[in-house]
């Protein structure tokens, strides 16, 4: 049963909503609170989702100067979330403040860097270079400063799990279930086969949360997995 590797993206616009979601789908343990939802609702979903018992990845995608990335995740600590993710095109400098400023404690959250987003491509970008191997030169850099993983895409998973070691998480986000459409997902696997290659964790999110009906959505999603794994 590989569930408890998946974590739904409470990606919705308000906190109303988003306690109806959680309470909807008891059986999800670990959820992404992102952007959209964090700046609608404030830390009160974190408070919310500790008191349900639930893993917080905390999907905010910091992309600042050394100091102010460095603030930021200190600031993160009273939260006492699992997962925080980092730009690695902040720089090292950037990165390894960021580091520093969480050591103070007891149970720190997992730094990730973010390498290319899901939904771009070499055109979007406007590189020349084969993207997985640019993801792959961030994710080392992410593992050099000494971050606890970092997120990709599942098309670079063999490349960057046989380069950063069985013991660098990697988290892919846009993951698309067989039987749901890819959106503005460009690089993106079903959740079957990201697992195959060796993701950690999934990052799911608009084909449950988005779903007419969210419950059988999982349902389905769970029924995937345990049929193809």
């Amino acid at each position: 049963m590989k569930c408890n590797q998946i974590i739904v993206a409470l990606d919705v616009a308000n906190f109303e909503d988003a306690v109806k979601l959680v309470q909807l789908l008891p059986d999800v343990t670990f959820w992404k609170v992102g952007l959209e939802l964090f700046i609608a609702a404030g830390p009160e979903i974190l408070s919310y989702l500790k008191r349900e018992n639930k893993s917080i990845f905390l999907d905010l995608k910091l992309n600042d100067i050394p100091n102010t990335m460095a603030g930021a995740c200190r600031s993160a600590l009273k939260y006492e979330v699992d997962l925080i993710t980092l730009h690695v095109s902040s720089g090292r400098a950037a990165l390894e403040a960021s580091l520093k400023s969480i050591k103070q404690s007891a149970k720190p959250p997992k730094l990730l860097g973010v390498t290319v987003l899901t939904s771009l491509s070499s055109q979007d970008l406007s590189i020349s270079q084969d993207i997985s191997d640019y993801v792959l030169s961030l994710a080392l850099l992410a593992k050099e400063v000494g971050l606890a993983g970092s997120i990709c895409s599942p098309l670079e998973l063999n490349k960057l799990r046989h380069s950063c070691g069985q013991d660098f998480l990697l988290i892919c986000p846009g993951i698309r279930p067989s039987w749901s459409d890819a959106g503005d997902q460009k690089r993106t696997l079903t959740p079957s086969d990201a697992l195959a290659r060796g993701a950690n964790y999934l990052v799911i999110g608009r084909p449950i949360t988005g779903a007419v009906d969210p419950v059988s959505a999982w349902s389905k999603l769970v029924e995937e997995l345990e049929y193809n794994l």
